[in-house]
């Protein structure tokens, strides 16, 4: 045989492959057995010939291809055996071979068998769901799938699911990735030991195929690749080739599955570089060979790349001496001269994008090696395999392909040499592709397999230079968008930066790499290297200063910007990403002394590229106005790594730090962005649109702002330390456009601001320097500090969840910082600063989530404003910290007004900063505060509260940081005169403070009041000023001070730059006051700080001579001056505060401040009062009066509202009027008043202008979910515990009426029980009235208003004008005086007989319907809502369509729908009592008039009215059983007795009678009664049964035997074994019947229980129609008590015996007469059906109240088993699956695939199951939906995470646990129909859920 086979092999017949015959099988089998036994053999050398000529054959690529590669497959394959057989049959004679002709799937499993499974590796794609612990990992990307997370123990970790957005890999058992404890049960055991070895035999045919398969593919990849033409993308193709090589690369895939061994085959064929070298040099004779070869190097050169003839390639160690003859020999044929770079990359970039936009700028980049970015040479399978993944995009089959090899460790190197090699290659695919998207995802999807293992990064770096090739590529991806600046100098200007406009920056798509060289540089070997290379860092600054400077904004001054550009967001983003992160890479290794050295080569390049900066944007001294950009990544870097080499490496600051020209030059831009903010803020740049108040919010939000704004103040803080303070201060006043308003005169003219922005940049300023100076971020706070102020900062201004909480408190955006968010410092610190409030829910409905709220203490003390304004993003929070805090001190009694922002103390600074404070000591600022002071008190324009607020601070930080004990005498002399040192003497606050200022020249417009005075002769110096000397002060101009100051700075370094300076400065400024207009004038103003905080102090408190020094009483004041009472406050406060630090701080102060005292307040005798008090104590009396003249206000409103809502809220129906005393005289006619809530008038309702109720109508199925047994439903989590809904109210009632329709006559039976447990109309009310007519116009100007509102007006929706409430219906009142109803009340006298007869006349009457009268008009459409609001299926029910029968059913199950929902929601019993829960809520009067109205037109025929039946004896028996052949009537025990209690009211002409009504009840009792005795006969047992009729009947003949139900059931007993029914009862029947023995109490109770629902639906009718209140009682005595309460019980019946049911009885006609009457009928009926008779008898009466389905605790079970469950329509795994909570059907929201008739499967769902209302569980969501109608809304989540948040669409991915509350709330919303009105936001669903 194998001879034979052998033969058939060797000979030459091409056509067998393609010849499916019925024996190839067993050939195909036969002949690889012969193979393998042939390469068994030592010497194989004949088999490996034999099989490769086989393989040549089976796997050519020729036919398939030569059609695929003219894109006409179709042609081809219309023959039936086209491509697609051809491939299959070659896929199969390769799993033949390599199982070696035994069965491919044990070979399979033998293959398996050994499988050193320790790492899992099990790869998923975009959207799977995916588990991480940040406890377990070590890398930050580490992933586990679900199954590993589940069988590993995470107890108590800090874990997470979430969904994949690129899809990823489980890295369960890769020890390099996450701790070993994580690892799952599988991968836990090291079990390589174990494992036997592979047998040589196994795999060996494998080793022949697969280069051979791989090789096919690879052909077929290079044959399928054309080059896409320049314009059309061409996608189609690539996929279509791809399709092509589904089942190969399927093939592959289910290869590597196999385990470890058949990944090292595979490992070992892709990177063999001796079998690829032999397979595709494309030197055989084989044409087809060389063809694929050819289109592999015109596809390398389109690509940009050269085929290297002896260059050295990176990462390969050695050309091997044949490769290069061979390239040249290959290339002979293809191409003519490929030497030179191809330029197509370049030319198809401008070409298509360069138009209509600012030219490029292309830089030649020729720093780094060309062969970076141009060589490609491949020497293996896999290198090649690679190459064709990134040309076709990186198909989804072939990157799971290649990351399922992974777990081999031999590939995994190999791979990633393989993937860095063509990294450039990657790069520039991605540029060009359409979908980066995509492709994005999936690059990162492989790289981040790579580069996440520290060990491998290494070792690539080292030997493939991965930083190199990542820093490269990533510079000339960005060269290709760069624009020129036009930052300061746009003419000269020599920088570029990136255009934010670009596709490449607005898509983001250089994410990929970004993302993997912030994932390489977490690794400290990797980010070493990179610190050390200084070549590296020159480059790497070289990239970062592409963004210096970028998306420039210009301020618009004229008209308003056109076209608002969004370029903003890519702007953040890319600073955030490209530069930001890699930067915070960095920093987290320089954390120790030992890494001076890398801190010292970043600031020294960062330094070079700033300097490189200022001359390439020609910058000298002074900014260009109106100009600002938000992004200085190389100021940031450089202020980082300061301040890490301050905090953490013992740095000298100094040592770092450049000269002072330079320090002048960086603080410029920072500054110009604060100065800018202000002015944004001041709405000055309100001209160019929202987006720039977006930048300005970006800036300081929480993502960005410890790379943004605090980087850029603490730059700042460094500059202020380092410069002359006086030059500081006065360059921020000038760079906030103020210093023109820093006058003494009341009066200026600013050149650069306009009046209304003055006062708000003046805030600005001094915010801006209050910030400066008491931010502490990087001046000296510990990590946990920062995190400390950050979160109370947070907290204070408004309440905050956990999770908003982690997102608001920037955290080190790097992973490895240890900051990692809900670490342990994270929650010790929130336990110390907050409280936990629980979720609470508003009776609203809306739902609140766990909140953290600040601490009282932390209030107390920690509350810090500067911090607050710092990290706000709107204005708005700020004022919300403030009303917090004033809340906080009237609460706890500190303080009662309006507070100040409080002064917090400052942690202390680190040393290296201590020159900050010089700011506070400096002459410029001294004169600024006591310019200010002064002009606040002269009250001159544009100050405010918060200006001196910010005053008050500043002094108080200068007295806080005071530096040496004053020297009071010597005024520090130094330097030639200036002119503000006629000023102040010296520069410490301190002393400042005290020093008067007499005069004051000042420049002021010729208009102003300071002009008209004389200036006075003499400068006669006051007593106290005596001790300086001054003279005139000097005008002082800021600005010219800051040229000064420049100048002698510039000075000191070299003179050239003194030549470039000068002329600048003299042509460009000139002084502020050289405009003609002004005049000099000399001011007097004799104050120092002093004197002028204390006549501040009188102003604020509105008295004279209100500041009493307090150390004057209380000497002890100045030895403990931390005194509680001063740190809360308002300005008066304040101002004491600080006069007590200034007197402490010198006692030359606190003589002044007691002079300036006496001086403004002749002595008096020390009263026994002090200041402080009598301050308060005047504050009081002004309170008081205050609050006086305000609660008389409120009064006043008070009882305005309360007449309006009496009038408004007041619904008089008729029965709240009816006066209990009958008795009365004359009896009062009073008509029932209505208010309509439109017009505002009051009246009756009358025929022709009625007044309804507003009514919301809903159909409901709530009644019809009610069960009968206890145990609640669960929602099932298995397949096991599907609901089966067989056990429901509307199941069992929709049995029981089909039943008797098959038995019975279709009329009788519509009138024999009630429909509306599924699809009842329920009707509620708001409880308001409104005029029908005022009504409709309401409705016409809904019509016209083109509001979007939540409701349809076309459907007849509308809200109650009044409360809002949502209702769709007015409902009329019956127009009727109460007289009537007194009347009716009245009790007769007259026998039941003459009741009955009453009734039965009055039913007979026919119901003519009233005249056309508006009222009729209105009841009849009122009904024709009523019938529409539910589905046609919920109300015919009629087998004879459109019969009147189904009306007459419809109508009074309406009536029995909204009792029994209203006994629903009493809790199921009326034990309760009192009024209607929903007091004048109720409408069920007027609808019964309504419905009355409705039934009396359908007169029943008076020979089939019931009435008759149960009141009269008929003579002839036997009538019935004559006519045949029509259907019976169903008999009268069979009809259920609530709805014959209805029917009868409602033929009833109403207003009804109060004695006809208990007429009624009576008669109905006595059928109820018999029937419970028939339904317990036939629930009891044979000898039961005897036993009671025996002992019945010996009581037949006492005189009460009709009031005795033991005589009774005897009776009835005996007239049933009359007929079958309780024949034929088998032993099964009994094993169903209870075996409980039947005691008389248990019979008794039994009794009672059937009877009571009828008893508790007449009780609740009786109340509504007659008013009549409902006693409350125990749960035993409710039958007794409803029994009397409807009259049944006679009043003489005495109480002392146990109450007797029976005893209700009163029969109309006697007992056991029409017993017998009834019992026939049933007896005729059994006669036949004996079965279905006894079922129609036992009725189930006591259904439990309704409930939603029982939840789990955890929602993961639910999760895990739904959210893979295939919907049983469509069978796929829906895309948004959810479950009904009502009845636990599964299904699709939003699915197509099961949309019927255009409704999808939820609304259709809701419409089935909740007759138009529906509660989805969105499983992927954990939210609650609710579908009403045509309408729906998100209802929030019933599962809470451990800090009781929700987490919607599971985004946190934290355990969820059940709220009860909140189930609980739904649950009650569903039962009382109230969703439509708790809940607010509701839309239209366009049945498309």
């Amino acid at each position: 045989m194998a001879a034979a086979a052998a033969a058939a092999v060797g000979g030459p017949q091409p056509p067998q492959p393609e010849l499916p015959a019925p024996g190839l099988a067993l050939d195909k089998a036969a002949t690889a057995a012969h193979l393998k036994a042939a390469l068994s053999r030592p010497d194989n050398r004949a088999g490996a010939e034999e099989l490769q000529a086989l393989l040549e054959r089976v796997l050519s690529a020729e036919r398939p291809l030569a059609a695929a590669a003219d894109g006409e497959e179709a042609a081809a394959a219309g023959g039936g055996g086209g491509p697609g057989a051809a491939e299959e049959e070659a896929l199969e004679w390769c799993k033949c071979l390599l199982a070696g002709g035994g069965g491919y799937d044990e070979f399979c499993a033998a293959v398996r068998a050994y499988d050193p499974a320790a790492l899992c590796g099990l790869v998923w794609t975009a959207n799977f769901v995916a588990y991480r612990c940040r406890t377990c990992g070590i890398s930050p990307c580490m992933s586990l799938c679900a199954e590993c997370f589940h069988q590993g123990d995470h107890t108590g970790h800090d874990f997470n699911m979430f969904r994949s957005q690129a899809g990823g890999a489980c890295d369960c058992g890769d020890s390099n990735v996450m701790r070993e404890s994580g690892f799952c049960k599988r991968h836990q055991i090291k079990s390589s030991s174990n494992i036997p070895c592979v047998p040589k035999d196994l795999l060996m045919m494998s080793e022949f195929v697969l280069p051979r398969f791989i090789f096919c593919l690879i052909q077929y990849l290079r044959e399928g690749y054309n080059e896409p033409a320049a314009d059309v993308p061409s996608e189609k193709d690539l996929n279509k080739v791809l399709q092509l090589l589904e089942p190969q690369i399927s093939f592959l895939e289910d290869l590597t599955k196999m385990g470890g061994a058949m990944r090292s085959v595979l490992t070992q064929v892709l990177t063999n570089q001796q079998n690829y070298k032999d397979l595709t040099s494309g030197l055989g004779e084989n044409a087809c060979a060389k063809k694929s070869h050819e289109k592999y190097l015109i596809a390398l050169k389109s690509s940009g790349l050269t085929y290297p003839e002896d260059k050295l390639v990176y990462g390969l160690q050695e050309p091997s001496a044949g490769t290069s003859t061979l390239a040249v020999q290959g290339f002979a044929g293809a191409t003519g001269t490929l030497g030179q770079l191809d330029s197509s990359d370049e030319e198809d970039q401008d070409g298509s994008q360069g138009l209509g936009k600012r030219k490029r700028v292309k830089l030649s980049s020729s720093t780094k090696d060309q062969s970076i970015m141009d060589v490609l040479k491949h020497k293996s399978f896999l290198e090649e395999l690679l190459f064709w993944t990134i040309k076709y995009e990186f198909p989804q089959k072939m990157v799971t392909f290649l990351l399922n090899m992974l777990p081999d460790q031999e590939y995994k190197v190999a791979f990633t040499k393989t993937f860095v090699q063509h990294y450039a290659f990657i790069m520039k695919t991605l540029k060009k592709s359409h979908e980066s998207d995509t492709m994005s995802n999936r690059i990162v999807h492989i790289s981040v397999q790579l580069f996440s293992n520290e060990e491998l990064a290494r070792q690539v770096t080292e030997e493939c230079q991965l930083l190199d090739i990542m820093v490269t590529v990533l510079l000339y991806m960005m060269e290709s968008c760069l624009i020129k600046s036009e930052l300061q100098d746009e003419e000269n200007s020599l920088h570029v930066v990136v255009n934010c406009g670009e596709a490449l920056l607005k898509n983001n798509t250089y994410w990929p790499l970004v993302s993997d060289f912030i994932n390489i540089l977490s690794h400290q070997s990797v980010a070493k290297r990179f610190l050390e290379d200084h070549g590296l860092l020159v480059t790497w600054m070289n990239f970062v200063s592409f963004f210096q400077g970028m998306n420039l904004n210009k301020r618009e001054l004229n008209e308003h910007v056109e076209f608002e550009s969004q370029t903003y967001y890519a702007a953040f983003a890319a600073e955030l990403e490209a530069c930001a992160q890699p930067m915070w890479g960095l920093l987290s290794h320089c954390k120790v002394r030992e890494t001076q050295e890398y801190t010292r080569n970043v600031v020294r390049y960062c330094l070079e590229a700033l300097q490189d900066w200022f001359d390439a944007i020609n910058f000298v001294d002074e900014p260009a106005p109106n100009q600002v950009t938000f992004h200085l990544p190389l100021h940031r870097y450089y202020a980082m790594f300061l301040s890490k080499a301050v905090k953490c490496q013992e740095l000298d600051l100094d040592s770092v730090l450049p000269d002072q020209e330079m320090l002048m030059k960086l603080m410029i831009h920072p500054l110009q962005i604060q100065a800018s903010l202000a002015e944004i803020h001041s709405n000055m740049w309100v001209r160019n649109g929202l987006q720039i108040k977006g930048q300005a919010m970006t800036y300081v939000q929480s993502h960005f702002c410890n790379s943004m704004i605090d980087p850029d103040i603490y730059l700042l803080q460094v500059c202020a330390s380092r410069l002359d303070p006086d030059y500081f201060i006065s360059s921020v006043f000038e760079r906030f456009k103020v210093v023109d308003l820093l006058t003494m005169a009341s009066q200026h003219q600013n050149t650069v601001l306009d009046a209304e922005h003055e006062r708000s940049m003046l805030e600005g300023a001094l915010t801006f320097l209050v910030i400066l100076l008491s931010l502490r971020l990087h001046l000296g706070m510990s990590d946990d500090e920062i995190l400390r102020a950050e979160m109370v900062a947070q907290l204070c201004m408004n309440d905050r969840t956990h999770s908003s909480l982690l997102d608001l408190i920037p955290e080190n955006p790097n992973p490895k910082s240890g900051i990692i968010p809900g670490s342990y410092s994270f929650e010790s610190v929130l336990s110390a600063v907050a409280d936990f409030k629980a979720p609470v829910f508003e009776p609203g409905g809306s739902m609140q989530q766990g909140m953290y709220t600040p601490k009282a203490e932390v209030w107390d003390q920690e509350f810090d404003p500067v911090m607050v304004i710092l990290r706000t993003v709107y204005r708005r929070d700020v004022q919300s910290a403030m009303d917090r805090y004033t809340a906080f001190l009237k609460q706890s009694g500190k303080f009662p007004g309006n507070p100040w922002p409080p002064y917090k103390k400052r942690t202390p600074l680190h040393p290296s900063y201590k020159g900050l404070m010089r700011l506070l000591h400096c002459k410029t600022l001294h004169i600024v505060l006591f310019t200010l002071l002064y002009k606040i008190l002269m009250d001159h324009q544009n100050l405010s509260e918060h200006v001196l607020c910010m005053v008050l601070y500043l002094i108080e930080l200068g007295l806080e940081n005071s530096a040496e004990e004053e020297s009071d005498e010597e005024a520090s002399v130094c330097g030639p005169e200036r002119c503000h040192d006629s000023w102040f003497p010296g520069s410490n606050l301190v002393s400042n403070m005290r020093h008067f200022i007499n005069y004051v020249r000042v420049r002021v417009p010729e208009t102003a009041p300071e002009v008209k005075r004389d200036s006075p002769a003499s400068t006669s110096s006051d007593s106290l000023s005596s001790l300086h000397n001054s003279g005139t002060a000097q005008v002082f101009s800021l600005v010219a001070e800051r040229r000064k100051k420049f100048q002698e700075i510039i000075n000191r370094s070299s003179s050239e730059a003194n030549q470039v300076v000068r002329p600048k400065t003299s042509n460009k400024w000139s002084a502020p006051g050289s405009a003609p207009q002004l005049t000099t004038a000399i001011l007097e103003i004799k104050e120092s700080i002093l004197s002028l905080l204390i006549k501040l102090h009188h102003k604020l408190s509105g008295k004279q001579n209100s500041y009493y020094p307090p150390w004057l009483d209380d000497i002890e004041i100045l030895i403990q001056p931390e005194i509680p009472k001063y740190n809360h406050g308002d300005g008066i406060t304040a101002v004491e505060r600080i006069l007590l630090k200034a007197a402490l701080q010198s006692r030359m102060n606190k003589r002044i401040i007691e002079e300036i005292c006496r001086k403004v307040t002749p002595p008096v005798p020390p009263k026994k009062i002090t200041a402080a008090e009598k301050k308060t104590l005047d504050k009081e009396e002004r309170r008081q009066k205050a609050r006086e003249r305000q609660q008389k206000l409120l009064a006043e409103f008070a009882s305005r509202q309360k007449s309006f809502m009496e009038t408004a809220m007041d619904v008089d129906s008729p029965e709240n009027d009816i006066p209990m005393e009958i008795a009365t005289a004359e009896p009062q006619v009073s008509e029932a008043v209505y208010d309509c809530v439109i017009c505002g008038q009051s009246g009756p309702s009358s025929e022709d202008r009625p007044t309804g109720l507003v009514v919301l109508l809903q159909a409901s199925s709530v009644l019809g979910q009610c069960r009968d047994n206890i145990e609640p439903k669960k929602l099932p989590i298995t397949e096991e515990e599907q609901i089966y809904p067989w056990d429901t109210c509307a199941a069992v009632h929709d049995v029981r009426l089909s039943l008797l329709q098959r038995y019975f006559k279709d009329s009788s039976c519509l009138l024999a029980v009630s429909i509306g447990w599924e699809g009842g109309v329920y009707v509620q009310t708001c409880g308001h009235t409104l005029h029908i007519d005022c009504h409709k116009s309401y409705m016409e100007s809904l019509r016209n208003d083109q509001v979007l509102q939540g409701f349809s007006v076309d459907k007849g929706e509308f809200t109650c004008p009044l409360c809002r409430q949502f209702a769709n219906s007015v409902l009329p009142c019956y127009p009727g005086s109460n007289v009537e109803s007194n009347l009716w009340q009245r009790p007769s006298n007259k026998s039941i007989q003459d009741l009955i007869k009453e009734v039965e006349e009055l039913q007979g009457r026919p119901g003519a319907f009233p005249s056309e009268t508006n009222l009729s008009k209105e009841m009849e459409s009122v009904m024709k809502d009523i019938k529409n609001t539910t589905q046609k299926k919920y109300r015919d029910y009629s087998k004879t369509p459109g019969s009147p029968d189904n009306d007459f059913l419809f109508m009074y199950s309406v009536a029995r729908t909204n009792l029994e929902l209203e006994l629903i929601h009493r809790g199921g019993n009326l034990c309760s009592g009192g009024a209607s829960t929903v007091g004048k809520r109720s409408c069920l009067n007027q609808l019964f008039h309504v419905l009355a109205l409705h039934m009396r037109l359908y007169s029943i025929d008076s020979e089939y009215n019931p009435w008759r039946k149960l009141t009269q004896l008929v003579e002839e028996m036997n009538s019935q059983q004559g006519n045949e052949e029509q259907q019976p009537e169903v008999p009268i025990l069979y009809h259920d007795v609530t709805s014959l209690l209805l029917i009868q009211i409602l033929m009833m002409p109403q207003p009804l009678r109060k004695d006809h009504f208990t007429c009624i009840v009576k008669v109905l009792f006595t059928l109820l009664y018999t029937q419970a005795l028939v339904a317990l006969s036939v629930k009891c047992n044979e000898e039961d049964r005897l036993a009671w009729k025996h002992t019945g009947a010996l009581k037949k003949n006492a005189c009460d035997a009709e009031k005795s139900y033991e005589v009774l059931l005897s009776f009835v007993i005996s007239e049933l074994s009359k007929g079958k029914l309780y024949h034929e009862e088998g032993a099964q029947e009994c094993a169903m019947v209870s075996p409980i023995a039947w005691s008389p109490e248990s019979m008794e109770k039994y009794l009672q229980d059937f009877c009571l629902p009828f008893l508790r639906i007449t009780s609740l009718l009786q109340h509504h129609l007659f008013g009549e209140d409902l006693p409350s009682c125990q749960e035993e005595e409710e039958f007794s008590v409803l029994s009397s309460c409807l009259g049944l019980l006679p009043t003489f019946y005495q109480t002392e015996h146990p109450f007797i049911s029976a005893s209700c009885l009163d029969w109309p006609v006697p007992a056991f007469d029409i017993i017998s009457q009834w019992c026939f009928e049933i007896n005729s009926f059994t006669e036949r059906h004996a079965e279905q008779g006894k079922a129609l008898l036992i009725q189930e009466s006591r259904w439990k109240l309704p409930h939603l389905l029982q939840l789990p605790e955890n929602y993961n079970t639910i999760f895990q088993y739904y959210h893979r469950k295939t919907c049983s329509v469509c069978t796929k795994v829906p895309k948004d699956p959810a479950v009904c909570l009502v009845c636990g059907t599964f299904v699709c929201l939003k699915g197509l695939c099961c949309k019927q008739q255009s409704y999808c499967e939820c609304v259709l769902h809701s419409q089935n199951c909740g007759a138009g209302t529906g509660i989805f569980l969105l499983i992927n969501a954990s939210v609650i939906i609710i579908i009403r109608g045509h309408r729906f809304c998100l209802w929030g989540s019933v599962y809470l995470d451990a800090h009781g948040e929700e987490d919607r669409d599971l985004r946190r991915g934290k355990p969820l646990y059940i709220c009860k509350e909140r189930y609980k709330v739904l649950e009650q919303q569903w039962i009382s129909h109230t969703f439509d009105h708790i809940n607010k936001r509701w839309g239209p669903h366009y049945n498309g859920l």
